[in-house]
């Protein structure tokens, strides 16, 4: 189980990761931060660049702020800096 912070960007043109700002991945998502629209895009489009079910990637810190922590079930530190290159601080 891997943790990953990430910086979110709500109400973007598209969903993507954009990569690292910092320690934290940047992922910017279309949906509005309202009932927990935004969580769940972030959650899906980590999934989706990760390839694990979405079930597998949570929030678990940050739940109406910018800045997240996501847990990410079944992958490593590893897996995620071959998926998304190397941050510039390291991962916890």
């Amino acid at each position: 189980m891997a943790r990953l912070h990430v910086h979110v960007l709500p109400k973007s043109a598209r969903d993507e990761v954009a990569g690292w700002r910092g320690g934290e991945l940047q992922v910017r998502v279309t949906a509005a931060p309202e009932g927990g629209r935004a969580n769940a895009a972030v959650c899906r489009v980590v999934a989706d660049a990760l390839g694990v079910a979405k079930s597998a990637v949570s929030v678990v810190r940050g739940q109406t702020a910018r800045h997240k922590t996501l847990e990410v079930s079944g992958l490593g530190t590893s897996e995620i800096t071959d998926a998304f290159g190397t941050p510039d601080a390291p991962l916890s």
